[in-house]
Protein backbone atom coordinates (compact mmCIF):
# COMPACT_ATOMS: atom_id res chain seq x y z
CA UNK A 1 0.00 0.00 0.00
CA UNK A 2 1.06 3.26 -0.68
CA UNK A 3 1.73 5.72 2.04
CA UNK A 4 2.28 9.00 0.53
CA UNK A 5 0.24 11.71 2.50
CA UNK A 6 -2.19 13.64 -0.52
CA UNK A 7 -4.28 15.64 1.73
CA UNK A 8 -4.36 19.38 0.52
CA UNK A 9 -2.49 21.46 3.30
CA UNK A 10 -2.98 24.57 1.25
CA UNK A 11 -5.25 26.07 -1.97
CA UNK A 12 -3.97 29.18 -3.59
CA UNK A 13 -6.85 31.85 -4.51
CA UNK A 14 -7.17 32.59 -7.97
CA UNK A 15 -6.12 35.87 -7.30
CA UNK A 16 -2.88 35.52 -5.46
CA UNK A 17 0.41 35.00 -7.47
CA UNK A 18 1.35 31.28 -6.59
CA UNK A 19 5.43 32.54 -7.16
CA UNK A 20 5.14 34.87 -3.98
CA UNK A 21 3.30 31.71 -2.22
CA UNK A 22 6.57 29.95 -3.18
CA UNK A 23 9.07 32.32 -1.40
CA UNK A 24 9.42 34.68 -4.72
CA UNK A 25 10.17 38.28 -3.73
CA UNK A 26 7.05 40.38 -4.59
CA UNK A 27 9.22 41.47 -7.93
CA UNK A 28 10.52 38.49 -8.77
CA UNK A 29 7.50 36.59 -8.21
CA UNK A 30 5.48 38.96 -10.92
CA UNK A 31 8.54 39.07 -13.39
CA UNK A 32 7.51 35.08 -13.24
CA UNK A 33 4.08 35.08 -13.53
CA UNK A 34 4.16 37.31 -16.65
CA UNK A 35 6.40 34.85 -18.51
CA UNK A 36 4.26 32.32 -17.52
CA UNK A 37 1.34 33.63 -18.85
CA UNK A 38 2.96 34.45 -22.01
CA UNK A 39 4.70 31.01 -22.47
CA UNK A 40 1.11 29.57 -21.77
CA UNK A 41 -0.14 31.72 -24.54
CA UNK A 42 2.25 30.44 -26.97
CA UNK A 43 2.18 26.91 -25.92
CA UNK A 44 -1.84 27.03 -26.14
CA UNK A 45 -1.40 28.26 -29.98
CA UNK A 46 0.95 25.64 -31.28
CA UNK A 47 -1.80 22.92 -29.50
CA UNK A 48 -4.52 25.00 -31.02
CA UNK A 49 -3.00 25.13 -34.49
CA UNK A 50 -1.81 21.56 -34.12
CA UNK A 51 1.95 22.61 -35.35
CA UNK A 52 4.58 20.82 -35.00
CA UNK A 53 7.77 22.20 -32.79
CA UNK A 54 9.75 22.48 -36.64
CA UNK A 55 6.56 24.08 -38.24
CA UNK A 56 5.88 26.51 -35.37
CA UNK A 57 9.78 27.53 -35.14
CA UNK A 58 9.15 28.84 -38.39
CA UNK A 59 6.30 31.17 -37.55
CA UNK A 60 7.76 32.37 -33.67
CA UNK A 61 11.05 33.00 -35.90
CA UNK A 62 13.09 30.79 -33.36
CA UNK A 63 15.03 27.38 -33.12
CA UNK A 64 12.71 23.99 -32.60
CA UNK A 65 14.56 23.68 -29.11
CA UNK A 66 13.48 27.47 -28.44
CA UNK A 67 9.79 26.09 -28.95
CA UNK A 68 10.76 22.95 -26.82
CA UNK A 69 11.78 25.36 -23.88
CA UNK A 70 8.43 27.26 -24.46
CA UNK A 71 6.24 23.68 -24.85
CA UNK A 72 8.58 22.69 -20.90
CA UNK A 73 7.84 25.96 -19.61
CA UNK A 74 11.61 26.85 -19.10
CA UNK A 75 11.13 30.57 -18.57
CA UNK A 76 14.37 31.29 -16.92
CA UNK A 77 15.77 30.79 -20.78
CA UNK A 78 13.40 33.84 -21.85
CA UNK A 79 13.12 37.72 -21.65
CA UNK A 80 9.75 38.64 -21.19
CA UNK A 81 10.59 41.15 -24.75
CA UNK A 82 11.37 37.42 -26.33
CA UNK A 83 8.31 36.08 -25.30
CA UNK A 84 6.39 39.20 -26.54
CA UNK A 85 8.13 38.90 -30.04
CA UNK A 86 7.37 35.51 -30.05
CA UNK A 87 3.29 36.01 -29.42
CA UNK A 88 3.35 39.28 -31.69
CA UNK A 89 4.35 36.85 -34.59
CA UNK A 90 1.21 34.58 -34.04
CA UNK A 91 -1.13 37.40 -34.83
CA UNK A 92 -1.99 38.24 -31.33
CA UNK A 93 -1.26 41.22 -29.65
CA UNK A 94 0.32 41.84 -26.03
CA UNK A 95 -1.17 44.36 -24.06
CA UNK A 96 -0.68 44.92 -20.27
CA UNK A 97 -2.66 47.06 -17.08
CA UNK A 98 -0.91 48.40 -14.67
CA UNK A 99 -2.75 48.64 -11.14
Amino acid sequence: MNNIDTTITHVTSGGSNIFEELGFSEQEATKLKIKAQLMCTISEWIKDKELKQEEASHVLHVTRPRVSDVMRGKSAKFTIDALIDMIERTGKHVTFQVN
